[in-house]
């Protein structure tokens, strides 16, 4: 009678998903992230010593990952033989990858890991992921219970709170609406999100829409969106937002990084969309001199 192996007991469920952690000998010792999200996953599982080499954008999000590592390129102009200079055993990339570059990291018989989430559970799957595959899946069920705590606690402070609409842009040239994952945290802040999420918008479609707070996070561009030159150059001196000066940059780590890092972009929002309640907020910027059209005129003039 042929038998088959019997999967071991120490399993955990995340999210529905059943992990089983792999055995020592087969965890990766050597692991490029060209992922943000990854280096911050890996450093929230207390193994940033499997990490060889990373990006600098992870270094960006990630300070404890410059020390002693290689700096190769991302995602998009990754070299294969960058990377398998510095012999892993494991890369961990972002989604869409070069085809090309992939296929030279397998033929190389690399393991490579693609993560692409679009929602906060597909971030919670990720975290669990890449627990299982280092061996420490127990770390990845507290690290997803953490946010989930957290995200459940400023729920509960703005439930009956008014909701204000809330524009989020994660690029400029052209304006791109914020993630999936960032409807997600706008309306667990007290917000009502507004825009398609991910998708193109002309800066007519934003002033039809109105928001009650505009909120600009550009990916690469840390906290240094300049949002008074913005307003000016799209013309929304007459924006709702802009009257009440509820026009505010988040650091671009905090909503962009689909990682623990987005606990730091929760408490962002909530300080943008209900200052009153949550007070002296990391990483929360608000416009300063741009005059403002009255929007009370405004409607009285349409």
């Amino acid at each position: 009678m042929e038998c088959g192996h019997l999967l071991p007991t120490n399993s955990v469920n995340i999210n529905g998903i059943r992990i089983w952690p792999l055995s020592l000998e087969r965890t990766p010792r050597r692991i490029v992230s060209l992922q943000p999200s990854a280096t911050v996953t890996l450093r929230d599982l207390g193994q940033l010593d499997r990490l060889v080499a990373c990006t600098k954008y992870c270094v960006d999000v990630c300070s404890e990952a410059g020390t002693g590592r290689h700096i190769v390129d991302d995602s998009w102009t990754a070299h294969a033989d960058e990377i398998a200079a510095t012999r892993p055993d494991l890369v961990i990339a972002s989604v869409p990858y070069q085809e090309k570059s992939v296929a030279e990291i397998l033929k190389a018989g690399i393991r490579f890991l693609g993560l692409a989430p679009h929602t906060l559970e597909d971030i919670y799957t990720d975290i669990a992921t890449i627990a299982a595959v280092v061996g420490v899946p127990d770390r990845g069920t507290e690290v997803v219970a953490r946010m989930q705590g957290e995200i459940e606690a400023v729920r509960a402070r703005t439930r009956h709170l008014p909701r204000p609409r809330v524009f989020c842009e994660e690029w400029g040239k052209p304006i791109i609406v914020s993630q999936i994952w960032v409807k997600e945290l706008v309306e667990s802040a007290g917000g009502t999100f507004i825009g398609d999420p991910g998708r193109q918008q002309t800066p007519e479609d934003v002033s039809q829409a109105d928001p009650d707070v505009l909120i600009a996070a550009w990916c690469g561009a840390g906290d240094r969106v300049p949002l008074e030159k913005v307003m000016r150059d799209r013309g929304w001196n007459q924006l709702r937002a802009l009257e009440q000066r509820r026009i505010y940059c988040i650091r671009d780590e905090f909503l962009n990084t689909p990682a623990s890092t987005l606990v730091s972009g929760l408490y962002a929002l909530a300080g943008a969309i209900h200052p009153e309640i949550f007070l002296h907020v990391e990483g929360l910027r608000q416009i300063s001199d741009v005059p403002a059209q009255s929007h009370t005129n405004r409607r009285a003039v349409v």
